[in-house]
Order: C-alpha cells, then structure tokens, then sequence
C-alpha cells in the first residue's frame, strides 16, 4: 500500500540552520497495516508525515502509494487519497464556513470529479447529517453554525469525519489527540479506531503515549534522529511491555530514549 523507499530530507541547506530532519528511511505499509509512531522531538515523525502528503518534496528517495509513483505529486492532488490530522484542533477547518460548508469541501475534494460546490445535493446533505450523528455530539443539529463556534474536541472530531467520510487510502494521525482534554481525547481516539476498523483503513499514527503505542494498531514504530530504529508486530508486539520497548530502543539507537512528555506517559 505505501513504500518509502530511502527518503531524505533537509532543511536549510548550505545555511547554519542547516538539519538533516531525516535520512535514509525505508517503511512499507500493507493494506490494512495500522502502524502506531513514537519518538522524542526532532526524530523526524512530521517531517515523515510532511513527505507523505506532500507538504515538501524529498531531496532524495521514491514514494509509493498503491502502486502510484506520487514522489513528485503535488499535496492538493495527494489530500484526495491521503487524509491527515495535526495536533493543534484549529488545523484542518475553515472556521468562518459552517459545518456543512466544511463537510461539502471536504466531500468534493476527496470524491471523484470535479463537481461544483453548488452540487452538493440533498442527498448529500442527509449523508452528511448520518455522519455527523456518529460523532454523537449534537453537531447534527448545528450543521448551519459556523465552525469556529465550537470546541477544540468537536473541531477535531470533525476534521476526523471530514478526512475519512470518502475513505482514504491513507490515514496519517499527527497527535491528533494530544491537545484535547483526556475525556475529549477518549472519546475522538475511539471515533478513531471505530472509522479505521470500519474501512480498513492503512494508518500511521503518531503518539507520545508508549502504552498506547502498544495496544493500538497492529505495529509499532520508533524513531530516532531521522530514521526508524524499531519496528515490532505480531507475537512480539503482543508480548511486549513499555519497559522492553524502551531497552528496544535502547539498542536500536545507541542511547536511552530522553524525551519527558513521553517517559512521564508510562505513569498515565
């Protein structure tokens, strides 16, 4: 489904600003694979996630997705297959237009076409209705209010149902759920599960939480200075607690995993 075959990128060449954000880093993903992603800041997680959706080209290094060469695909084209959250909840909406408005863009974006955003039928309209009532926070009943009225949890819940309600082929959760309140987090985490089970969804998941990291999806990966030093699944993933994960990464990298928000996770 998706190969990153030796992806290289660096910002500010030939600057002292100069970073090398990752390197030489090889993943593939099969259809279905829902792959959770850790790593102190700076090991490359959204830099990695920047190069899958396009936000930047790689310097070096071919991407692969369902069989599309879409190294050199510009990130307009990829959001119609590629579905993708940030941490920060304001990310993702245009807070001005009302939910359905959101919902319409999104909708026609990600559909095949290019349909007119007068042609959102009323079909349409009651579809996005049935799907907004899943989320089960009323905004089935606010579909006329502007989003920029609602909370940082429903804005993200939103932004969840307006990357996946035409499924992507690829689904890249950046923290999405870090900046939320923990009850709020609970309940958009399993909106989230429940979509990807739905649609069997490929997903690269990103997360601070080690426990999480564990029991969520079918692989972990960890990173470090640019590059994936672990990738665990199956038996051995099943077997494993957040203390051999860390002695993991211990010999994966050469050191310790120093990272607070991470290591004061464990405790959570």
């Amino acid at each position: 489904m998706l190969r990153l075959e030796n992806i290289k990128k660096t910002f500010n060449p030939g600057t002292v600003n100069e970073k090398c954000a990752i390197r030489n880093l090889s993943l593939h993903l099969a259809p279905g694979d829902f792959a959770t992603v850790i790593g102190s800041n700076g090991a490359g997680k959204s830099t990695m996630f920047g190069a899958i959706a396009g936000s930047f080209f790689a310097d070096e290094g071919t991407i692969i997705l369902d069989g599309e060469d879409i190294t050199f695909t510009q990130e307009y084209k990829r959001s119609r297959v590629i579905g993708r959250l940030f941490q920060d909840p304001l990310k993702g909406t245009a807070p001005h237009m009302t939910i359905e408005e959101n919902l319409a863009l999104a909708f026609l974006r990600a559909s095949t076409g290019t349909v007119p955003f007068s042609r959102i039928s009323k079909k349409d309209k009651e579809l996005f209705r049935e799907q907004l009532q899943l989320l089960d926070m009323g905004l089935e009943d606010r579909m006329k209010q502007p989003v920029g009225l609602l909370s940082g949890g429903q804005r993200q819940a939103l932004t969840l149902l307006m990357a996946t309600m035409v499924p992507p082929k690829l689904l890249l959760l950046d923290e999405h759920t870090a900046a939320l309140d923990p009850a709020t987090a609970d309940k958009v985490l399993e909106l989230t599960k429940k979509i990807i089970a739905k649609n069997h969804t490929t997903c690269l998941m990103v997360t601070h939480n080690m426990q999480q990291a564990l029991e969520l999806g079918n692989r972990t990966l960890m990173m470090d200075d640019g590059k994936i030093v672990l990738d665990v699944r199956g038996k051995e993933r099943a077997d494993m607690s957040v203390s051999d994960l860390l002695e993991r990464f211990r010999t994966g990298a050469g050191k310790d995993l120093d990272n607070d928000r991470i290591l004061l996770s464990m405790e959570g």
